[in-house]
């Protein structure tokens, strides 16, 4: 039993290490099943695995375009009123909250005001809940949209 046990451990360790990441796994052949194709650029398989870290420097960082989760903390008009709201209120989560990235734009018909990037909308329940709290922000809630995720 201990034998057939320490042979089943052994397999699934050197079949781990053969596996290095899920997109080399599905373009593996296997004898009776289908075959799955991945057209991409190398760069997106490099970061399967990878947490990404915001930089501080002044050279500009490059993005990827993915989707994900905003949480928006304003919405106005279309007038001059609703967009000096809006950068107000993005002065004050740039504040309250100085290494979350504040998006302020126009999206017809309203000004809006986003925060964060989160490739997750657990991510972004927790920024809302601190946001919450703070009690600035009071129609605080999560937007799905597409978000920048930085490239080292």
């Amino acid at each position: 039993m201990k034998y057939l046990l320490f042979v089943v451990s052994v397999l699934c360790v050197g079949g781990a290490y053969a596996q290095q990441n899920i997109i080399e796994s599905l373009q593996t052949r296997r004898a009776g099943e289908g075959v799955v194709t991945i057209h991409q650029d190398a760069q997106i398989t490099s970061l399967i695995g990878k947490r990404y870290v915001r930089s501080t420097s002044s050279e500009p960082v490059k993005t990827l375009k993915a989707r994900g989760f905003r949480v928006q903390v304003y919405a106005g008009n279309n007038s001059r009123q609703a967009r000096s709201e809006a950068n107000r209120v993005a002065t004050k989560v740039k504040e309250e909250f100085p290494e979350l990235p504040v998006y302020t734009y126009f999206q017809p018909p309203r000004w809006l005001c986003r925060v964060g990037d989160f490739k997750s909308i657990e991510e972004a329940h927790v920024t809302m809940r601190k946001l919450k709290a703070t009690g600035v922000f009071k129609e605080v809630s999560i937007v799905r949209e597409q978000i920048n995720i930085p490239i080292e």
